[in-house]
């Protein structure tokens, strides 16, 4: 029977998520990858559990997240009953409806027919009558965006999810959006777009710039880049890593002598802050407290154990920035 450590709350962050009354960890546990039944179920409880006793109170999936799509939901269900019941209103559990899950016209984007079949479908695989937030995972670009944020709406007035969200919004439509939930009353609670060091686009396109303006709050993913914004390939491309599979999301390729010797560069920063690569890559994501949390993935304990070691170092020096803004655009 696990017991979650007592003193889980002492050492994490919590930010409140735009202006709701709901409070984030500063790190939250993705479960894109590395919850479907090709990785060992023990490992899999080991990272939940950690994560959860160092103060990772959210725990983010999507539909289609495993894999195959369902597993991770399926997984964590299976958790929530043997390891976490008894702690189910100290946690977040998003979910995500916007890609493919099932054939035919009704499988995917965001009509209110696939929406809200795909959020009971999801509600069964968690075992829960109710997600705390639920996201349009993607903008449809074929339905008109006032139907799928009726779907959101009807999904908290059903008493299935308690916030709703966006995924993958542009500055534009984020406002669009946020305009149409708030005349139907059910505010928009986040955003969750990719965000790193090496991918800037919410800064450049405007969109945390909107979000500010419409007080949403923000959860970025993918922050470490598929862990090319870690030491793994500081000396080339390791057997059995992401990159060495040529994943459809990172293959060799990508894997450039120039940016591996930026990588190289930035991990002398780091290592002159006390911190691994991924470390800073975490902090210069949370900076300043504009962001609300950063979702990260993991395939052991030990690596959110690594995680959790960046919020002891948030703060950086005006140089420090400067010279990670060299490296990256040199």
């Amino acid at each position: 029977m696990y017991t979650a450590h007592p003193d889980r709350y002492a050492d994490m962050p919590y930010r409140r998520t735009g202006r709701s009354g709901l409070m984030l960890p500063a790190l939250s546990l993705g479960l894109w990858h590395n919850f479907g039944p090709d990785r060992p179920v023990e490992t899999q409880r080991a990272i939940l559990r950690r994560a959860f006793d160092l103060g990772i109170t959210h725990f983010d999936l999507a539909n289609n997240y495993g894999p195959p799509p369902g597993a991770a939901e399926s997984a964590l269900g299976e958790f929530l009953k043997t390891d976490f019941a008894p702690y189910r209103d100290e946690l977040v559990i998003s979910t995500k409806a916007g890609y493919l899950m099932w054939p035919g016209p009704y499988g995917e984007w965001g009509s209110r027919k696939y929406v809200l079949s795909s959020l009971d479908q999801s509600l069964k695989r968690l075992g829960l009558d109710y997600v705390d937030v639920f996201y349009s995972h993607r903008p449809d670009p074929e339905t008109p965006l006032e139907e799928t944020m009726g779907a959101l709406h009807s999904a908290v007035q059903q008493g299935k999810a308690l916030y709703v969200g966006v995924s993958n919004y542009s500055a534009e439509q984020t406002r669009e959006a946020a305009r149409i939930l708030g005349e139907l009353g059910t505010p928009l609670l986040i955003h969750q777009p990719r965000y790193s060091m090496l991918d800037r686009r919410p800064e450049s396109e405007g969109l945390l710039d909107a979000l500010d303006e419409l007080q949403v709050g923000s959860i970025v993913f993918s922050p470490l880049e598929q862990g090319v914004l870690t030491s793994r390939y500081l000396d080339g491309i390791p057997e059995g890593s992401r990159a060495a599979s040529d994943s459809p999301f990172l293959n060799s390729d990508a894997l450039t002598d120039e940016l591996v010797g930026k990588l190289r560069a930035l991990d002398g920063i780091a290592k002159s802050r006390g911190q691994s690569l991924a470390q800073l890559a975490l902090a210069w994501v949370l900076r300043g407290g504009r962001l609300t949390s950063a979702l990260v993935g993991a395939s052991s304990a030990r690596q959110i154990e690594d995680s959790v070691g960046a919020l002891a170092n948030l703060d950086f020096e005006e140089d420090e920035l400067t010279r990670i803004d060299a490296v990256i655009n040199g």
